[in-house]
């Protein structure tokens, strides 16, 4: 069974009210318990647990450290195109947008590879817009070998691609894909997605199942946190990691909390998080799932990654930049695909998680301990 078979059980209106719906005795009785369910989960993320949040911060903070150690993995996104061929009305990629679309040849690439290196990371994450005519696999088949000769970890967030494709690329030294489905209400992805093959719902759900049977090294999923209401999308990627995690027992996954930004357009959450809101959310993963790696993006604040990485953060995007060209060549200047709030110099994370006691990794771990 896919886990579309799965989604489809869900009732999402009846699900929005039983979450609504959960009383303090519900909360407590989660939070008494060692091993917890998505019945659970349901409840560390409804409003009754907003009361909770310190006892829920603390567990999630032990249990980090009991999992993971007081390491913080910092990567960096490179972007290597700007092009698409979707229309996403949250996006400042989407392809009605009119700005100046740009593709790193290899000559640049080599350029922005040597600019990061610089930096001192080891972990990178390859990004492009969805235009499979500009940057498919042909443009893979020669941009990850050149990557894979800089750095250690290489991961990629682009379109949608084929199991034999993931398959190929992996042999070339893919270690990660992240993989977000936006949402997971069909009727909202619609509305979002009105152009573009990106409108296929089902193939992009099912992305990660590919991703599994290809044999990749780790998975990341996500929802993009209020594109729809934030609580019931956020259960269904719950929902998500555990369908894969049973089905495909040997990767390693990895859970984003992406909040939508301003963009080109002007597009606008149609469920507002609130920082508090997201510290639940990031506990409720954590006491859900101790395994499972939580990252926090520079979308948020400088003050807000600070203070909440230890309650559950075990991977941190540092440095980012949207432009393709942008680490290179600071004059590059192109419609980002959203505004980075934490613009700090990676030097200057690194310095900030050290000082609360915390050891900077820059690397993801070698593949001989995976």
């Amino acid at each position: 069974m896919s886990f579309a078979d799965t989604l489809s059980q869900f009732d999402d209106a009846a699900l929005q009210l039983e979450i609504n719906s959960i009383s303090s005795a519900q909360v407590e009785q989660a939070l008494a318990k060692s091993k917890l369910d998505l019945q659970d989960f349901k409840a560390l993320i409804s409003p009754a647990a907003e009361p909770y949040l310190e006892q829920m911060a603390q567990r999630s903070h032990a249990l980090t450290q009991q999992r993971f150690g007081k390491t913080m993995q910092l990567y960096i996104p490179l972007y290597l195109s700007n092009m698409c061929s979707n229309v996403c009305d949250y996006c400042g990629f989407s392809m009605g947008n009119k700005l100046r679309r740009v593709t790193l040849d290899m000559d640049q690439l080599k350029s922005e590879l040597e600019a990061i290196k610089d930096l001192g990371f080891d972990h990178i994450l390859l990004v492009t817009g969805e235009s499979e005519r500009k940057v498919g696999m042909d443009y893979f088949r020669q941009a990850v070998p050149m990557v894979k000769q800089y750095f250690n970890h290489v991961s990629m967030e682009v379109q949608p691609l084929e199991q034999h494709e993931y398959q190929e690329l992996i042999g070339m030294g893919l270690d990660a894909v992240m993989v977000y489905q936006e949402t997971y209400k069909r009727p909202r992805y619609a509305e979002v997605h009105p152009k573009g093959k990106k409108r296929d719902f089902d193939f992009r759900l099912a992305t990660a199942e590919r991703l599994g049977d290809a044999g990749i090294r780790k998975i990341g999923i996500g929802a993009l946190l209020g594109l729809d209401e934030w609580r019931s999308d956020s259960f269904y990627v719950a929902a998500h990691l555990q369908y894969l995690e049973r089905r495909f027992w040997r990767t390693r996954f990895s859970i984003s909390f992406p909040r939508l930004r301003p963009c080109e357009g002007g597009f606008q959450p149609k469920s507002v998080m609130s920082d508090r809101q997201l510290v639940q959310l990031i506990c409720a993963y954590r006491l859900f799932n101790p395994d499972v790696e939580l990252s926090l993006s520079t979308r948020e604040s400088a003050h807000f990654r600070d203070h909440v990485f230890p309650l559950g953060i075990t991977t941190m995007s540092a440095y980012s930049s949207t432009q393709p060209g942008g680490y290179s060549d600071a004059t590059e200047r192109a419609l980002e695909q959203f505004e980075i709030d934490d613009g700090r110099h990676p030097d200057d994370i690194a310095e900030v998680v050290a000082d609360k006691g915390y050891q900077v990794v820059w690397k993801d771990w070698d593949r001989a301990l995976g």
